[in-house]
């Protein structure tokens, strides 16, 4: 039997259900434990983006730990760290490790030569043993990687560093955050850096010193910040930051900003 053509109204796909689709590597985690760390799987999770509108997410890894997520492979997590991955060159360096992500992916890159990576928690890092995500990579890519267990607040090269991606912090927003990649950057002296939730950080401090979020704002912004940051180099920047606070700042301006009255795309 031959069945009609399906109408346009049977085959749309409501607002808010269409899949969420991610251009970059992302490995497969078999589930694992080390010690109050574990691996977690789940399905079909409706979920909110960094910068883009939620999205149905057919497959979602989370890295949990006390019943707290600290990294998962939902759109927040994979675009708050795209930028940094997208760009990186040469040596790069990750510090926290979490669930490898932007290591496997960054690896990947034909421009990136090393990949360091300093974890604070030796449970992660035995879990990350055990998972092994480097198998999933090819020759070439295996051997960047090099894992080891140091203070992001005090670890320091050994060689010169190209990129510099720091994601030690469970909060998206943090009152210290600007300090702490201060505090890195003086012991690492990368030539670049992108450290997680950094469009969040120049939207507080753009608004708070009564700048605009547009390409100006964000530029004058991160020249104030007196750090290497990379992002503005890329097509609608400052709308990624507009976006991404829109979406997740959630009443943390620094204290005495008037908030912007920011609305997200819903599109």
């Amino acid at each position: 039997m031959t069945l009609p053509p399906m109408t346009a109204a049977l085959t749309a796909i409501p607002p808010g259900l269409e899949p969420f689709t991610f251009d970059l590597f992302v490995p497969v985690y078999r589930p694992l434990r080390s010690g109050a760390w574990h691996i977690h799987h789940g399905q079909n999770l409706l979920a909110q983006g960094y910068w883009s509108p939620a999205r149905l997410v057919a497959s979602v890894t989370a890295l949990v730990r006390d019943d707290e997520t600290w990294m998962s492979t939902t759109p927040i997590e994979l675009e708050s760290q795209e930028i940094g991955v997208r760009l990186s060159a040469g040596h790069v360096v990750v510090f926290g490790l979490g669930m490898g992500w932007s290591m496997v992916a960054c690896a990947l890159r034909p421009e990136v030569t090393a990949v360091t990576v300093v974890e604070i928690d030796p449970e992660v890092i035995a879990l990350h043993r055990d998972l092994d995500l480097a198998a999933q990579l090819p020759p070439e890519a295996r051997t960047k990687i090099r894992i080891v267990e140091g203070d992001a607040l005090a670890w320091r090269p050994d060689r010169p560093v190209d990129l510099l991606m720091p994601d030690i912090w469970l909060p998206l927003v943090s009152d210290d955050r600007v300090a702490d990649v201060r505090r890195m950057q003086a012991n690492v002296q990368a030539a670049s850096l992108y450290f997680w939730g950094q469009e969040l950080e120049i939207a507080r401090h753009a608004v708070a010193a009564g700048r605009a979020l547009d390409a100006e704002g964000v530029r004058a912004t991160i020249a104030a910040f007196g750090l290497p940051l990379i992002g503005p180099a890329l097509p609608g920047y400052a709308e990624k930051v507009r976006q991404a606070a829109a979406r997740h700042m959630r009443g943390r301006w620094l204290p005495g900003t008037v908030e912007p009255g920011l609305v997200a795309d819903a599109g």
